[in-house]
């Protein structure tokens, strides 16, 4: 550790990826800010790789900052300039800044990407800071891609995104890009109005600043639930909501289901479906062909997008077994229907979950999902009764 406290690893780099929406948010800005302010605590800092786009306040940054010379590499009669890896790894400076990590090398270069490169300046015990826009991460690129209406050519796999100990969302509003952009911030002034007809178009930069908060917020939450003080705190944690939907029976589960669909697609949260069966572990995983109703449960969560969880009880009241599932997955949301009338001696036998859940869920909002959307009125509606094998057929309507 230097005297300014900053935490070098000695056998691992460490690897700080600065994320943002799209081109002009301010990553490599805020990376040569962070870099220079390091320096100026003692910490050895280079530059391996920078971008600037002849935009001056950036260029200032890098005055003060030593910046390693770029490999020459030749092609087609032509030179371009790459990271050099061995010389960064020669020097071995305490951090390295690394711009463009999205970048593909030219035939000829060490590594195919840039984000190998970087994948051997970790290994060779250099910390690492680097930037790149959302629509290059594995898991969102195809969604990028329909945003954009361009396939993604450049894409870093997870694998890489995983050994990242940090992630730094650099946001701003769509409408602060489209005004960087007309003045001249972002792209020479003859390309403005195409990019801005085009990629920057409000209805992407949207879509895509979206995209950029939901994966840096998702991997605050990994990080969060992985972490040695998650152990400590009770309750779901993290920054997204999780909905769980209790979907035993078929005949109401499709209905309940929509509504948790509508709650996590209004909270961009992830869907849970779950099913509780009264065979024990070893009982369940041993049966050939699924139950039927498990089955249809199953196809209902297929069709829905949604996480389907499969519960053998093992003696415990089923209200217990759903809170396991919910403290497993995260959940901060259940919604699980009204018992069924006229069931009292099978509460009795099989225990209430609804009675359970509200004595024992202290951090979850539960929701009770009602028989019937609202109670007929006897002015207009003559109500008549419904024969035992019909009552189904009402099962789970909101009120």
């Amino acid at each position: 550790m230097s005297e300014s406290g900053y935490k070098h690893s000695k056998n691992r780099g460490r690897l700080k990826i600065f994320v943002g929406a799209a081109p002009g948010v301010g990553k490599t800005y805020t990376m040569l800010r962070q870099a220079h302010d390091l320096k100026d605590q003692g910490v050895d800092v280079i530059v391996g790789y920078y971008e600037i786009h002849n935009r001056a306040q950036t260029q200032a940054l890098v005055a003060d900052l030593e910046v390693m010379p770029r490999l020459q590499v030749e092609f087609h009669g032509r030179q371009f300039e790459e990271l050099d890896v061995d010389a960064v790894i020669d020097r071995h400076p305490e951090l390295v800044v690394v711009d463009e990590l999205a970048h593909t090398n030219v035939p000829g270069s060490k590594n195919q990407k840039r984000y190998i490169d970087v994948q051997e300046i970790l290994d060779a015990g250099v910390d690492v800071m680097t930037a790149v826009n959302i629509q290059h991460f594995d898991t969102v690129a195809k969604e990028a891609a329909e945003i954009i209406g361009t396939p993604i050519r450049e894409v870093i796999p997870q694998t890489f995104l995983d050994r990242a100990d940090e992630l730094e969302l650099i946001d701003v509003t769509p409408e602060t890009i489209r005004r960087r952009m007309l003045d001249g911030l972002i792209f020479p002034m003859d390309k403005v109005q195409s990019a801005l007809d085009h990629y920057f178009r409000y209805e992407n930069l949207s879509s895509l600043r979206e995209l950029a908060l939901r994966e840096v917020a998702e991997d605050v939450d990994q990080r969060l639930q992985e972490s040695h003080e998650r152990r400590k705190i009770e309750g779901p944690v993290g920054a997204r909501e999780n909905v769980m939907v209790c979907a035993n029976y078929p005949s109401r589960a499709e209905h309940l289901v929509r509504i948790g669909a509508r709650m996590s697609e209004r909270m961009k949260a992830d869907l849970v479906v779950v099913t509780a069966v009264n065979q024990s572990e070893s009982d369940w995983r041993g049966l050939t062909v699924e139950p039927a109703a498990v089955a249809d449960c199953r196809a209902l969560a297929e069709k829905f997008h949604a996480r389907f969880v499969v519960e053998p009880l093992n003696d415990r009241p089923i209200g217990e077994a759903i809170l396991d599932v919910a403290k497993r997955y995260n959940v901060t949301q259940i919604v699980i229907g009204q018992p069924r009338p006229g069931s009292k001696w099978r509460r009795l036998v099989i225990g209430d979950p609804v009675s359970y859940l509200l004595r024992n869920l202290r951090f979850i909002d539960l929701r009770i999902v009602g028989w019937r959307e609202r109670p007929p009125r006897s002015d207009l509606v003559e109500v008549a009764s419904i024969p035992e094998g019909d009552q189904d057929t009402d099962l789970g309507r909101d009120r």
